[in-house]
């Protein structure tokens, strides 16, 4: 019996040309095959918007059937240490590639590599240049060391455009026989914020409820608030009206389940989308002064509930 994938890996690009967005990403890739060449390279972004499938694509465009012998895949997350740059990466660095120039070691979510990793994978980048190439990806190019960004062609990918995942999602929901209208296509591409992968798991969850997917199953499923939900929270909050915002943020946390750090993102994206006549620029810059510090306190591990409390009361300084 055939095994059935998760949708996130059926429809996962096979060749670079299956792509979206990050056109010209994929064009310069693609060159790299046509020439049977490449340098050592970094793809920085946020998740899901194809850096890995296009480190695995371009493999499998260069390698062919040899794909699996040369190309090896890593995630830093849990390998961090610097003996993974001693034993695992040098052995498989050092030795010649199976009927190609060259190999390929992918490094997923290199940002997470120790300090002593990077600076040992420095000097390996170097040394085995001949028969090895690296592919580093991660999510904040700041965290990967200089001399490691300076051994790489450096590649930033940007989240993916609204029309670019519609097209997709439509394409995934028509193979898969699900009916998905615009407004459900809309609240996947806003809790996605331009993440491929989480659209395409969003899709497949509310698809498990029901083959028709509509507006209500996306938020549900997703976790997320309604737009117009957060904002009458914030409308309220800025109108002086406490406990009428706090039975909001009740709701959302403990009857729609979201957590604090969604709650915060939320009102952070309502914030600045408002328009000068719901927000004004001098308010908004206020309201984002507090935002930046209660989310810093939620990174650092302060009571949830506590803190949004907080913040709401903190809003409550700039009433309408």
């Amino acid at each position: 019996m055939a095994i059935e994938l998760p949708w996130v890996e059926k429809y996962r690009p096979e060749a670079l040309r299956e792509m979206i967005g990050q056109k010209d990403i994929v064009a310069r890739l693609q060159s790299y095959v046509s020439s049977r060449n490449t340098p050592n390279m970094l793809f920085s972004g946020p998740a899901g918007v194809g850096k890995t499938s296009a480190a695995v694509a371009l493999a499998k465009e260069l390698f062919g059937k040899e794909f699996e012998r040369n190309f090896l895949e890593l995630n830093a997350s849990d390998e961090r240490g610097i003996d993974v740059v001693r034993k695992t990466i040098k052995d498989f660095a050092r030795t010649l590639a199976f009927n190609a120039d060259f190999k390929i070691i992918f490094l997923d979510e290199s940002d997470a590599l120790t300090s002593d990793a990077q600076q040992a994978l420095r000097r390996t980048m170097e040394k085995y240049t001949k028969t090895c190439r690296f592919i580093l990806s991660c999510n904040y190019s700041s965290r990967i060391i200089e001399p490691i960004q300076s051994r790489c062609v450096v590649f930033r990918y940007r989240p993916l455009s609204s029309k670019d995942m519609e097209e997709r999602l439509r394409e995934i929901a028509e193979k898969e026989k699900v009916k998905v209208d615009k407004k459900a296509l809309d609240a996947i591409i806003y809790v996605s914020m331009g993440d491929m992968r989480k659209a395409v798991n969003v899709l497949q969850a509310a698809s498990s409820i029901g083959k028709a997917v509509g507006e209500e199953t996306v938020f549900s499923v997703s976790s997320r608030a309604k737009p117009q939900e957060i904002k009458e929270m914030i409308s309220l909050a800025l109108e002086g009206k406490f406990l009428e915002a706090r039975d909001k943020l009740d709701y959302l946390m403990y009857e729609h389940g979201m957590s604090g750090e969604d709650v915060m993102l939320q009102i952070y994206r309502e914030v600045i989308a408002a328009d000068e006549k719901e927000i004004d620029s001098k308010t908004k810059i206020a309201l984002m002064d507090v935002i930046g510090e209660y989310n810093f306190r939620l990174v650092e591990g302060a009571n949830e509930r506590i803190q949004l409390e907080a913040l709401l009361a903190q809003f409550m300084k700039y009433k309408k």
